[in-house]
Formats: C-alpha cells, structure tokens, sequence
C-alpha cells in the first residue's frame, strides 16, 4: 500500500454519485496503518484542458471500464480536508452518474485498482450508517448533510 499525502496545491477532481436501491457507491479511504477511515464516490483529478463532464467519464471508465451518463448540473464543492496530518484542497464538480444496465448489478463489491497499481474496493453503502460513531465517515464532509437535505427536497 502507497502512503498517500495531498500535495500543497489545489486539485480540481469530479466525482460521481451512484445510487443503488438509496445506497451510494462509495471507494473506501483508508489511513496508514491500513483501517478504514472513511468512503468517497468514485472519480478523480481533472488533467488540464479537459472539462469535468469529459473527466468523470473518463474515470469511471478507467477504474471501472464501464462508460457512465451524467444526470443533471454538478454541485460545486470547496473541500479543504486534513488526511494523516497533512492538509488538502480540491474543488469539486459532483453529480449524479448512470451505469449501464445490468453493470455490477449481482456484485456487492468492486475492486479495482488506482494508477498507481493500489488495490481498491468500493461498495454501496446507505447513508444512514455512515457518519455515525464507529462508522466510516463520508468525504467529502457535509456530503452527507447535502444529500439527505436533497433527498427530502426531492433532487435526489
């Protein structure tokens, strides 16, 4: 496993929410010593000239091999975090993302691997269970508060 550490600049990522049966599609973050620390949905950095919409999709081919459609506009987040002692900054593009029919339909789990060859497992989970004390946590922080507070408006 790679320790990772966010570099001192700002990262420009998109994310996207998949839902299954009101369970969210989420990689799991782990700490250095290898426990889990928290889950985030799938995506990555967005390389330069490219525009958000072109870059989830291009991630989610990457890590899955599946091509995925965007629904809707994204929500822009400010996320500035703290992960094993170090500070990150990354603005986000999130939006909703569709599977193909049938993908990963029979499969409680995903595995798949980073760029840089580190394992990763993705599951979805119900927001209710994260959070919560002995629980992973959702990144980005607030995610969570958003989406339930989307849910009950009826956007989600």
């Amino acid at each position: 496993m790679t320790t990772w550490r966010p570099r001192a600049h700002i990262r420009v990522v998109a994310i996207g929410l998949h839902w299954r049966d009101g369970r969210l599609l989420a990689a799991e973050v782990r700490d250095d010593a290898g426990r889990i620390k928290g889950v985030r949905p799938l995506g990555g950095e967005i390389e330069f000239g490219e525009s958000w919409r072109a870059a989830l999709v291009r991630e989610f081919n990457e890590e899955l091999g599946i091509d995925v459609i965007l629904k809707g506009e994204p929500l822009m987040v400010e996320n500035i975090f703290v992960h094993e002692g170090a500070t990150g900054h990354e603005v986000m593009f999130i939006s909703e993302v569709e599977f193909p029919d049938a993908a990963f339909c029979d499969q409680e789990r995903i595995d798949f691997r980073e760029d840089n060859g580190d394992p990763i497992v993705a599951r979805w989970f119900d927001l209710a269970d994260l959070d919560v004390d002995g629980a992973p946590s959702l990144f980005p922080t607030g995610l969570k508060d958003f989406l339930l507070g989307a849910t009950k408006g009826g956007t989600t």
